[in-house]
């Protein structure tokens, strides 16, 4: 997803002691299609490597409509890619073209340079239909933020899941209460989503340093206060949390270790040098960056 300007999230008052900070993204419209924006806020720019984290739709496209982010460049991040419901093609400059759907995970590692287009498939236009999922980056380590650009597809039955209790828990990336997921970050990191049924509680490990819930649908209770859908909590951290669904509810964890150093971000790039990101910003507009194999089309660099 290319980065586009959105309305600040607005922070939310909370009670709840082990929730730091409570946000609510507000809903744009991009054309027939809602984003939602949690990360980052004026509140908080990142949780743990997490610098950039949209909700997508839900949306019913009509049959001949479909998603269209024309190629665009990224550094110094890796972009991940997770949908609940519906169908995307990814195609970047490495030559990658495979379409991701609902419970795959798409992680396409940028460092020093890549370009990559999202569109809704030939098929999947023609017969419309819902998209929904979460678009989010992860900052690299300052180690890795110029190494080779990469990429990685793992489909839904290669990712960890649990099912115990009236919880369902899909380990996107990183490691949850012991259990690792073959999507290795190079950071500390943690990512799962959730699916609660109504009455249902799961325990939020405390050893992971930062740590958030994105309530996707439904609604969850922490230590006695309601929130329902559309919020980023942000806990605070070492304290023991427990999740209790107040209806059948689905939600985001997500964190990680604090990062290594402070991150700058700008457009569709992220690095822990501002002169590097005004390098990439000059690359783009002069037309240094890779071209995506068959697709002509781009993303001009924003004024200003």
């Amino acid at each position: 997803m290319s980065w586009t300007k959105a309305t600040d999230p607005r922070e939310a008052p909370s009670t709840c002691q082990p929730v730091e900070i409570r946000i609510v993204p507000r809903a744009r419209d991009i054309g027939g299609f809602e984003v939602r924006r949690a990360l980052p806020s004026g509140k908080r720019q990142m949780v743990g490597p997490f610098i950039f984290f949209d909700q997508m739709g839900p949306a019913d496209l009509e049959p001949g409509n479909g998603i269209d982010v024309r190629p665009h460049p990224h550094i110094g991040l890796a972009t991940v890619t997770y949908l609940f419901q519906g169908e995307m093609v990814h195609r970047d400059s490495l030559g990658n073209a495979l379409p991701i759907r609902p419970g795959a995970v798409n992680w396409m590692n940028a460092g020093k340079g890549i370009t990559h287009s999202e569109r809704t498939g030939q098929e999947a236009r023609a017969a419309g239909g819902p998209l929904w999922g979460i678009q989010s980056w992860v900052a690299l380590p300052e180690s890795e933020e110029e190494g080779e650009p990469a990429f990685s597809h793992h489909a839904a039955g290669d990712l960890p899941l649990i099912e115990d209790d009236g919880r369902r828990i899909r380990l996107i990336a990183g490691t949850f209460d012991g259990i690792r997921s073959p999507v290795d970050p190079g950071w500390e990191t943690l990512y799962a989503d959730v699916g609660l049924q109504h009455g249902a509680r799961l325990p939020i490990p405390a050893d992971t340093e930062e740590r958030a819930i994105y309530t996707v649908n439904g609604a969850i209770q922490i230590a006695g206060e309601s929130f329902q859908a559309g919020q980023l909590l942000i806990l605070r951290p070492g304290d023991r949390v427990e999740v209790q669904a107040e209806t059948a509810a689905r939600f985001m964890v997500f964190g990680g270790a604090t990062m290594d150093s402070p991150r700058h971000i700008w457009w569709n790039f992220v690095s822990s040098s501002p002169d590097r990101i005004r390098q990439a910003a000059e690359d783009w507009r002069a037309g240094r960056f890779p071209g995506v194999p068959g697709d002509k089309e781009f993303i001009p660099l924003p004024e200003g």
